[in-house]
């Protein structure tokens, strides 16, 4: 049997998917360690796993912050600087659990790096489908802006003398993701399984109020994510308007993890919660509004439900993109929409001639096939074999 450190960045969205990928390779009798915020993960995984903390940097991102501007905040005073902190923490892992192979999210770049320079195999895991497609083809200079920028934190962390994108593996790439998004676009590199999302038990506690959903009405939720309440106030404030306006023909859910809604008058047909079991109400709404992050639209087309997108940042506007390009939703302007407008939005996913559920029905049966947490097993497995070392000779 293996040993795997998986590598994750503190991200919601970028762990929940290594969860259930992590319960499978226990299943199969491997052990996994975990390096990254320790608080976080231990929760989010619910597991015994051991857990190599990494101190995390603190940033913050202007919300107003859009295009190459807001791409570039991103990787040189998130992504970079967390790879700088985390690579001590990752080094310590790599020491005391001795892995055969690390597993490290792209956005995670300590663990690429660090293994690079130690000599481990390791394998890259994308958690979004907006990394499958080059979303600086069109912008040169920012693209070798990224280049430079990645060599130097290879040089200070990695193996200088290696080549190649540290957020893909030359062993190879999980994207959590299928062909339902990124469609038959060429993969930015060899070596990319898609192995669809992993949808998998995670603890979500057992405190919400079951007995208040209107059983006979269409359910929908609203849910912007852990990672958007700096912005997220006018959009839940018109969402919730139009549900209080299909009082009778809808019931809602929304999420509100910042509490931006309390002390709002609700109308009867809609409960605001600061956290929601999403994967037990998918099994229940028939639609999403959402800000079209990863997680939640492939979590939505896994349970069959067309969506509302309403894209902020980072990735949201590309997975927004490929959400109406596969036919399984449709897009709003998250800063402009009016409740009329989000109402008008959600009658077009609900109705049935306009196609949008059969092709979330569809998208569900695609998703499922691909795999999810085996397929990503199976990979690592295959890696691991070709990777261990010869047994010894007497």
């Amino acid at each position: 049997m293996s040993r795997l450190l998986l590598v994750v960045p503190p991200l919601v969205g970028h762990i929940n998917p290594l969860v259930g990928v992590a319960a499978e390779l226990r299943r199969r009798g491997h052990q996994v360690a975990w390096a990254g915020h320790a608080e976080q993960i231990r929760a989010l995984s619910g597991s015994d796993d051991p857990v190599y903390a990494c101190p995390m940097p603190d940033v913050s991102r202007p919300p107003e912050l859009t295009g190459p501007a807001a791409f570039r905040l991103l990787w040189r005073d998130l992504f970079v600087p967390l790879a700088r902190t985390m690579a001590p923490g990752v080094r310590a892992a790599l020491d005391g659990f001795r892995p055969d192979l690390v597993v490290s999210d792209q956005h995670a770049l300590a663990g690429a790096l660090v293994a690079e320079a130690a000599g481990v195999p390791w394998v890259t895991t994308v958690s979004t489908s907006a990394e499958l497609v080059d979303p600086l083809a069109g912008m040169p200079k920012v693209a070798a802006w990224l280049r430079d920028l990645l060599g130097r934190l290879r040089a200070e962390i990695g193996d200088p003398g290696a080549t190649g994108d540290p957020r893909f593996s030359p062993h190879g790439s999980l994207a959590f993701t299928s062909g339902v998004l990124v469609g038959d676009r060429p993969l930015p590199g060899p070596g990319i399984e898609l192995v669809g999302p992993v949808v998998a038990d995670r603890p979500e506690g057992d405190d919400f109020p079951w007995d208040r959903l209107a059983t006979d009405l269409p359910l929908v939720l609203v849910s912007l994510g852990t990672a958007n309440t700096d912005v997220g106030e006018r959009f839940l404030r018109e969402a919730l308007t139009a549900l209080g306006a299909a009082r009778g023909r809808l019931a809602g859910v929304l999420a509100d993890p910042g509490g931006l809604l309390a002390g709002t008058e609700l109308p009867p047909n809609v409960l605001v919660r600061p956290r929601v079991p999403q994967l037990a109400l998918l099994k229940r709404v028939s639609a999403v509004v959402s800000h079209g992050g990863h997680n939640t639209v492939c979590e939505s087309l896994w349970h069959g439900v067309p969506l509302v997108v309403a894209p902020i940042r980072d990735d949201q506007p590309i997975v927004a993109g490929q959400v109406v390009e596969a036919g399984v939703g449709v897009r709003v302007r998250f800063g402009r929409v009016t409740a009329s407008g989000l109402g008008a939005a959600l009658e077009t996913v609900l109705d049935p001639a306009a196609g949008h559920r059969a092709a979330a029905r569809e998208a569900a049966r695609a998703l499922r096939a691909a795999g999810g947490a085996a397929s990503a097993a199976d990979h690592l497995e295959r890696v691991a074999a070709v990777h261990a070392p010869a047994p010894a000779t007497r």
